[in-house]
């Protein structure tokens, strides 16, 4: 729990935007817990108690209020939670939610034991691991009921309940009311064409068109479309059984409602929480625009609105996908490394069938990657990739499929970096550029891009790297912001 402060209360009367997901709002008089940003009827400061978390919230005996729902509001950034530990642990709790994954064998993959982390999860968060993956669970279950015709028992298997039995008590026990109950109340202008619209919350402004520009310059053919205001893109992802699960996923921008929204395959059914940890991880979901440009404001002294708020930096969706991509575009044009990208998918993707025209592709795993026969040169010389970068990707592959390098939610990017940078043909650039995007470090900077040199003309590397300094730990933001300038 949050101590009582007036400051606190003040935003929640002013409906403020930019505290959207920082805090959530418990109000004695009528048992629920809202939003900051809640249009209903304001309720006295006496009768208001402020938590960190929805998890701290629902701990303390609250339910989820129907209206402002909280289940669509942002996470936090990387950098505020006080330890980058519990942060991360948050965020994979979020992700494999669907998993059934103990908390044993989530502080093993974060590299502690699990008695540490339940100590620094409960200190930064107020609730136990379990706490926290049980509310994640409900308030996926609940927008799922509100948003979607999925029946009762597709909401529970993909929100991570074992059984219905558990989900239906948990659920009433938690909100006071059945999950058929709420779907009865959420029936009106849902779709029923089989797949699953959700709509995932930001804190505004959103950069959308700016985003849109990134990804359509880099979109691989094959593999994803950005039309009609709209991105698109393919999926292959393992379910809990191992099974392999292929689908799509479609996400556009709601900017009156500070959410995007996002269709799903049904197909992806079964690995729901993955997808949409992937995309909110894609479209720099967690991101503070005004934390940022708080930092950021002073690039606008060198010249005007060089520094624009709502910039957020483009993540990725597959770690390996786009690591293969930035390895090509090594000393060649966005185009052009696109081309050899769409050449690999063409000759090595997996072919599936969406139904979407410009989406017949998955790209090629590291294991399929190692599984070519021969020389990797061989294969790849003939797509026009040289034989330097055509080892590197190979290499880079063996060291991800042998666990030497993670990518997804990595506690300490700056030694991730370091083993890339062991790998022959990657040098400081494309270490920085993987842990920019793959990593969600926020504090990376490319003094040696062409289009930063350009954008900040004529000043050398070494002063832009001096430059720079004053721009930490948002360097990875200032970064898109000179690209977004050119």
């Amino acid at each position: 729990m949050i101590a009582k402060d007036n400051g606190l209360y003040a935003a929640f009367v002013a409906k403020d935007p930019r505290f959207d997901g920082r805090f959530f709002v418990g109000i004695s008089s009528t048992g629920i817990y809202c939003r900051p940003v809640c249009r209903a009827r304001q309720p006295k400061a006496e009768n208001c108690t402020f938590y960190s978390t929805a998890a701290e919230a629902e701990l303390a005996g609250y339910r989820p209020c129907l209206l402002c729902r909280p289940e669509l509001a942002p996470g936090t950034s990387i950098t505020d939670a006080s330890t980058v530990l519990a942060h991360k642990a948050a965020r994979m709790l979020e992700k494999n939610c669907g998993m059934g994954q103990s908390i044993e064998e989530l502080a093993k993959r974060l590299g502690c034991t699990d008695r540490h982390l339940r100590r620094v999860f409960t200190a930064e968060y107020n609730v136990s691991p379990v706490q926290y993956l049980q509310t994640c669970r409900l308030l996926l279950a609940k927008n799922l009921l509100t948003d979607t015709n999925l029946n009762v028992i597709d909401v529970a298997m993909s929100a991570g309940f074992g059984s219905l039995r558990r989900f239906n008590d948990l659920f009433k026990k938690h909100y006071n009311l059945t999950p058929t109950t709420l779907r009865k109340q959420s029936v009106a202008g849902k779709e029923k064409d089989g797949n699953i619209t959700l709509a995932l919350g930001y804190r505004p402004p959103y950069c959308w068109e700016e985003m849109l520009n990134f990804l359509a310059g880099r979109a691989i053919t094959g593999i994803e479309v950005v039309k009609d205001d709209e991105y698109m893109r393919t999926v292959h992802l393992e379910n809990t059984e191992g099974k392999h699960v292929y689908g799509w996923v479609r996400v556009g921008h709601k900017p009156k409602k500070n959410v995007l929204s996002v269709t799903v395959s049904e197909t992806l059914l079964s690995v729901l929480p993955q997808v949409l940890a992937r995309i909110r991880h894609l479209f720099d979901l967690y991101c503070n625009p005004d934390a940022v440009y708080e930092t950021l404001r002073v690039m606008n002294h060198i010249r005007p609105n060089l520094c624009v708020l709502g910039t957020r930096v483009p993540g990725c969706f597959n770690a390996f996908e786009m690591a293969v991509r930035a390895v090509l575009g090594q000393q060649i044009t966005v185009k052009a490394a696109s081309t050899l990208a769409a050449r690999i998918v063409d000759a090595y993707g997996t072919p599936v069938q969406t139904g979407i025209e410009g989406l017949t592709h998955i790209f090629p795993s590291p294991e399929a990657i190692l599984a070519l026969d021969g020389p990797i040169e061989n294969h790849f010389g003939r797509l026009g990739v040289i034989a330097a970068r055509s080892r590197t990707i190979y290499e880079l592959a063996r060291t991800i499929v042998q666990g030497e390098i993670d990518f997804d939610l990595c506690t300490q990017p700056e030694e991730e970096m370091k083993k890339l940078m062991t790998i022959h043909g990657i040098g400081s650039w494309t270490a920085q550029y993987i842990a920019m995007r793959a990593m969600e470090w926020p504090d990376a900077f490319l003094e040696t891009d062409a289009g930063i040199k350009k954008a900040l003309q004529p000043y050398t590397s070494k002063e832009l790297l001096k430059m720079a300094e004053s721009w930490r730990p948002w360097r990875s933001y200032a970064t898109v912001n000179l690209w977004n300038s050119l």
